[in-house]
């Protein structure tokens, strides 16, 4: 989505939290607590669930239950040409990021569950 270069960095060195316009509270309090966790950067985004690919992940399930949740992403198709295709594999992988998600996930986690 080219308009969405225009908000964030080109450079794939970050991570998102995505929710629906109804989660904004939510979506920032997870940045907060994320970048408190990790020193990868994280971005927010917020849009209407008919933006393409905002409800592609397992928190759609929890949508349609009832309950918030929100989406840490990548941005997967958006940026990896790799996603989800037999060129997917394990040495296309950045770990030291993906440890830095999990540290920053694991914050927020802390954070939410203090409440």
């Amino acid at each position: 989505m080219p308009l969405l270069g225009l908000f964030y960095p080109r450079r794939g060195n970050f991570i998102t939290v995505i929710g629906d316009l109804a989660q904004m509270a939510d979506v920032r309090q997870v940045k907060a607590a994320m970048r408190g966790g990790s020193a990868l950067p994280v971005h927010s985004f917020n849009g209407p669930r008919l933006v393409p690919g905002l409800d592609m992940s397992d928190h759609l399930n929890f949508w349609k239950a009832g309950y918030p949740a929100v989406m840490v992403t990548d941005t997967a198709f958006y940026r990896n040409p790799n996603y989800h295709s037999a060129t997917d594999t394990p040495d296309t992988l950045d770990y030291p990021r993906m440890a830095q998600v999990v540290q920053g996930v694991y914050a927020a986690v802390l954070t939410l569950t203090a409440q």
